[in-house]
């Protein structure tokens, strides 16, 4: 049989192109690697609790907000979505200070303007900016108008750049910049489109799951099959194979080989290339450049089963920071100086909750000593490591959870397990760093140099839950046209 797309990988970024494209009667194939589907939105067992691996939360589903109409294309707003406290989804702890963002524009405004009175002016300036980034993050695809010029003068834009000439206030920044955990925040590259994307839709609107990730990941499987398509597990592929210039099928390590017109990469770009072992169109010069650009940072995570009726649940992501050194504290040989702590709503919205989350950051250079030994067999030195940075996030958490070391047990992991269980290059938490001093050699086209060959997911324009979804109707657009493509999401339609 030959198909009309096969996709690589079976991360959100794969799962969404395979969903989209079965819905317009296309013929799909999903190969995935492993048992598992799902990339870093895979969930684990502990004993009887279900743990996440790397979502926590998502932004924008309000009807006319920026993920809501590709949510509803993607059947994915009627999973049990939560919304976050209006009045403080997001709580930033600062040194002795706490700092809460609201939800809404104008309340967000207003919010932190209590706190810095002086620096309302520039809030709403920042805001503006937030809403207008919003508005433009799908319009590159609306062939009526030039969505992307605004979008590339951010790309080209620094982050750091923008906040220190925006305001005057340090501690500012750190706040505004304290929920920044779910991107790596680096002064001499993050670009402003980044950081902008990464605020923006949580502060139109944010919500959690009652459940774990694998709902959106069986929600899009389920979709996909009931669709017409095929997802085939266990099917690691081996080699993409070239005709005169263009792919013609893929090979896997079950001894299967598949026909299709066109495939999608949902695999890291420069690990595709790699796939591709001979094609007249792909240059050593292409390969080269994927393969030498830098990975984001990856990260360490406690995850804490709380025994029953110990812990009530609490309606918000809560940061904390021992100093207000938010752009840098994961550089330095300390003990952790930041976290991220996300609370697991019950999903039988009894008070109390079972599960929370302890993340920071984590760079591969404090893990790549152990990068040639296999998971349960890495030596007591790297336990030791491990548990040692388990309790320093415990005692940062306990600034604002006092007495949880008591009322838990915990389960940790880092970099070297994403990298092991997704195969995520240097367990990057976010995919290929991207430079506002070089946008186009950093921020990826789903277009390669072949032309049946696309890519998709974290590693090209965007990360997360949000940045991947939008990446996946790219993606598409390269099959089915911009304008099929703009009917589907276009904004309050």
């Amino acid at each position: 049989m030959k198909y009309d797309i096969i996709i690589i990988g079976s991360g959100l970024g794969g799962l969404e192109c395979g969903y989209i494209l079965s819905r317009t009667g296309r013929r799909v194939l999903v190969l995935e690697k492993e048992s598992q589907l799902g990339g870093c939105l895979q969930s684990y067992r502990r004993r009887e609790l279900t743990f996440d691996t790397g979502f926590h939360y998502v932004g924008g589903l309000d009807e006319g907000q920026s993920l809501h109409a590709a949510f509803h294309y993607l059947g994915l707003l009627d999973l049990p979505w939560h919304r976050l406290d209006a009045d403080g989804f997001d709580r930033v702890t600062v040194g002795e200070r706490t700092f809460a963002f609201a939800q809404g524009y104008d309340a967000f405004v207003q919010r932190l303007a209590e706190d810095f009175p002086a620096e309302r002016a520039a809030l709403q300036r920042y805001t503006d900016l937030l809403k207008r980034s919003a508005s433009q993050q799908f319009a590159v695809l609306n062939t009526d108008t030039d969505g992307f010029s605004f979008l590339y003068e951010l790309m080209g834009a620094s982050a750091w750049q923008y906040l220190t000439g925006n305001f005057r206030d340090p501690l500012l920044i750190n706040v505004l910049s304290g929920t920044s955990l779910k991107m790596e925040l680096r002064q001499e590259s993050l670009p402003l489109f980044t950081f902008l994307h990464g605020n923006s839709s949580f502060i139109e609107s944010s919500w959690r799951l009652r459940g774990d990730g694998s709902l959106i990941v069986k929600a899009l499987a389920e979709g996909i099959r009931a669709q017409g398509g095929e997802i085939i597990c266990n099917a690691k592929a081996q080699e993409l194979v070239d005709r005169n210039g263009q792919l013609t099928h893929v090979v896997c390590s079950n001894g299967e080989t598949y026909e299709g017109r066109f495939f999608i990469s949902d695999i890291h770009p420069a690990l595709t290339c790699q796939l591709v072992k001979q094609n007249s169109r792909m240059k050593p010069v292409y390969r080269n450049r994927l393969a030498g650009l830098e990975n984001t940072f990856g990260m360490f995570t406690v995850s804490l089963s709380i025994r029953p009726n110990s812990l009530r649940y609490f309606n918000w992501n809560q940061y904390i920071y021992r100093q207000p050194n938010v752009w840098t504290f994961y550089q330095d040989n300390t003990p952790v100086g930041g976290i991220l702590v996300s609370c697991r709503k019950p999903e039988d919205d009894s008070d109390y909750t079972r599960q929370v989350d302890l993340l920071t950051p984590m760079t591969w250079d404090k893990c790549k000593i152990w990068n040639d030994t296999q998971v349960g067999r890495r030596g007591s030195e790297y336990n030791t490591m491990k548990e040692r940075m388990a309790d320093e996030c415990i005692i940062l958490a306990e600034h604002f959870l006092p007495g949880l070391r008591n009322m838990s047990e915990c389960y940790t992991s880092t970099p070297l397990t994403w990298h092991d269980y997704t195969f995520t290059p240097n367990g990057s938490a976010y995919g290929i760093r991207k430079d506002f001093r070089d946008p186009l050699m950093t921020m990826l086209s789903p277009r390669t140099p072949v032309p049946n060959l696309l890519l998709t997911g974290q590693n090209l324009m965007l990360h997360g839950l949000h940045g991947v979804t939008m990446t996946a109707f790219y993606t598409c657009a390269e099959v089915m046209g911009k304008e099929a493509v703009w009917k589907i999401i276009e904004p309050n339609k």
